[in-house]
């Protein structure tokens, strides 16, 4: 079956996502004005504020789209036959490679400036982001029901994979007392997270 062609309104999102992006990396996103993002994407200024009300919209937009990519991947599928810590680690990198880049860290700085004083839209989004089932919380599940996990509550188990990354990786990072982990800094990250769970939770 063919797959279905995005519409023309679809494609304009795209391309003004496609641009923000851009233009983000380029001048940073506190230097960006619309009407940048607007021509970058070939759009009228219009057009970008019927998509997004705002830049913060669009701010969340992407960083609902990088937070997806890092959390909701299809490649940890649980393996009965492979090992807990290779399988789990394999997981939190790709998380960690997201979570620790300057593009997310740098929208989420701008996302937290604009949610400081509006609690309630920023509950909101929090609550938009964690109705989505994450590959860590499928993996814990998946592994909790092949016995190789003791009993866990599945949703704090997989809150406490979280912080601890979030922790070292995220939050430092965000209010800027700490440098952007390199490569080797970002596997062994992983690994003392696996590690650390896996003591506590392993069968």
């Amino acid at each position: 079956m063919s797959e279905k062609k995005p519409s023309r309104s679809e494609q304009k999102r795209r391309a003004i996502l496609d641009a923000a992006k851009r233009v983000f990396q380029e001048q940073g996103v506190q230097a960006s004005s619309m009407d940048e993002l607007a021509a970058s994407a070939q759009v009228s200024k219009r057009t970008v504020y019927n998509h997004f009300a705002s830049k913060e919209a669009l701010i969340m937009a992407l960083i609902a789209e990088l937070w997806q990519r890092a959390t909701l991947s299809t490649d940890g599928t649980y393996d009965a036959d492979a090992g807990l810590q290779g399988q789990l680690c394999q997981l939190l990198e790709s998380e960690i490679d997201t979570i620790c880049s300057r593009e997310y860290i740098e929208l989420n700085r701008v996302a937290f400036d604009h949610f400081f004083h509006r609690p309630e839209a920023l509950r909101r989004q929090i609550e938009k982001f964690s109705s989505h089932e994450t590959a860590v919380k499928r993996w814990i599940r998946a592994a909790r029901a092949d016995g190789r996990l003791g009993e866990l509550d599945v949703d704090i188990a997989t809150a406490q994979v979280h912080n601890l990354v979030k922790g070292s990786c995220f939050w430092p990072q965000l209010m800027q007392v700490a440098p952007l982990l390199d490569e080797r800094e970002r596997r062994a990250l992983a690994e003392r997270t696996a590690a650390l769970f896996l003591s506590h939770y392993r069968a």
